[in-house]
């Protein structure tokens, strides 16, 4: 019997396609199409290189057909270029003409926004043919933008709202009416929901709910900013924006260490680099911006703009003030600043090592469906949530901070008639005739005046002096 040969390796026999000349494993890449590659014909070829026949090279595109990499960069550099200009004219041509065009750029922001997020899990439905999904998708942002544009409406305009006979009993209900909106679409819901197709509907559902909460609540209290005064709009989100910038630079002039995984192109040196410049242009922008009271004013008129004379009792954050250290040898230094500098570090900070986490959160997001980009809304850019993803929750933050740190709770002319519309209407006419009444007694009302109104009072309303 004849002994087995082993570790020798035949250089013209293949078994089973397992090995092939040159102890490879041969594969479809190796077969030519007269299939002289393939392992079952390879047995019947006499294996000579001259049986081979080779066809003729397709000649590469000419530049001409195809653009080469260098014009792909070229074009995509002045694409992008050109677009970045168009929105920093646009968003600076808003800024100065109004609160009202800054509302309609944050509306536009969180409803393109919301469309790229559901976008991205929403393609399924076309194929599962639920084509109640993207109704009830569109139908929870309307729901959802009614409740907060309502809440922050009566918030800063009850003086407006309260007067008017409709608005006020869409404003006095408007929880109720909001949740009974919501309701209906709930049970709108579930009567769509079909068997084999739960698992997606459900996780459509949360979907649609965890893009509500990260882009549209959080885009509700940056309108918010916009109400309380511009300055609460504009410097954090310019803090993000130089943070960014910033952190570019720094990260390819000296960056080493890379940040974290989700984004390889991040390093530390470049995130610290960062805050420090960040901090100093914050430091600078708001000094510039407290010279404006058309920035720092509450918006108490959406029609005011840059260019009309604005004015109103200014934020004690506004106001400079002198801060000493303590004397150290013998010799104290004073400086002059306004407190609302000293927050500026703390806005600055967290917009340079807290902010960045929302980019990051979005990257992972991205991977997670093996997408570039969120969507194509800006040319060159990617989708608005790709711009975005730092900016809501940094203007969630700068709500938080302005109302625990900043904000001066007074009782506002709102306040008062939120307070009295409930009230019985004789404890009305009660605190009427007593404001009346303090107004002369004060010495603001002339005497003769106070009885003429008493008067007319007690002629429309009889037993109106009884009151008093």
């Amino acid at each position: 019997m004849p002994r087995k040969s082993r570790g020798v390796i035949f250089p013209n026999k293949a078994k089973n396609g397992q090995a092939g000349s040159d102890g490879r494993r041969s594969s479809f890449s190796d077969m030519s199409e007269d299939g002289s590659g393939s392992p079952t014909k390879s047995r019947r070829s006499s294996g000579s290189l001259a049986q081979i026949k080779e066809h003729p090279a397709v000649p590469p595109p000419s530049d001409a057909a195809a653009p080469s990499e260098y014009e792909k960069k070229k074009q995509n550099f002045l694409v992008r270029t050109f677009w970045t200009l168009v929105m920093i004219g646009g968003f600076f041509f808003a800024l100065f003409s109004g609160h009202i065009y800054i509302l309609l750029i944050i509306t536009t922001i969180q409803i393109i926004s919301f469309k790229e997020v559901i976008a991205i899990a929403n393609l399924p439905s076309r194929e599962r043919n639920l084509r109640f999904t993207k109704i009830l998708n569109w139908y929870w942002l309307g729901t959802t933008m009614y409740f907060l544009y309502g809440e922050s409406v009566v918030y800063y305009f009850r003086h407006i709202v309260l007067v008017d006979r409709v608005l006020q009993i869409m404003a006095s209900h408007h929880r109720f009416i909001s949740f009974f909106i919501y309701v209906f679409g709930f049970v709108f819901f579930v009567g769509t929901l079909k068997p084999g197709h739960l698992k997606f509907q459900f996780s459509q559902f949360g979907w649609t709910h965890m893009a509500l909460f990260l882009i549209n609540v959080q885009a509700h209290f940056i309108m918010n900013n916009v109400f309380e005064g511009l300055i609460w709009f504009f410097l954090p989100a310019a803090l993000v924006i130089t943070n960014d910038i910033f952190a570019y630079i720094c990260g390819i002039t000296f960056g080493r260490t890379q940040l974290i995984k989700l984004s390889p192109k991040k390093t530390v040196e470049g995130f610290v680099g960062a805050w420090v410049f960040t901090v100093l242009f914050g430091i600078l922008l708001t000094n510039i911006l407290l010279r404006s009271k058309y920035f720092i004013c509450p918006a108490n008129d959406l029609a005011t703009s840059f260019f009309r004379e604005v004015d109103c009792e200014l934020n004690p954050v506004f106001i400079p003030r002198t801060y000493s250290t303590p004397e150290l040898f013998f010799h104290s230094v004073s400086i002059k600043m306004a407190p609302m500098q000293i927050h500026t570090f703390f806005w600055a900070t967290f917009a340079s090592l807290i902010a960045p986490f929302g980019g990051f959160f979005a990257s992972g997001l991205k991977r997670s469906f093996k997408i570039k980009d969120f969507g194509d809304s800006i040319p060159g850019h990617g989708g608005m949530t790709d711009r975005m993803d730092c900016q809501f929750i940094m203007g969630l933050f700068a709500y938080i901070y302005y109302q625990t740190f900043i904000a001066i709770n007074k009782t506002s002319k709102g306040d008062v008639l939120e307070a009295m519309l409930p009230m019985a209407f004789d404890d009305q006419l009660y605190v009427v005739s007593a404001l009346f009444k303090t107004w002369a007694n004060q010495g603001v009302m002339p005497a003769d005046g106070y009885h003429a109104v008493s008067e007319s009072l007690e002629r429309v309303f009889p037993g109106y002096n009884s009151l008093q």
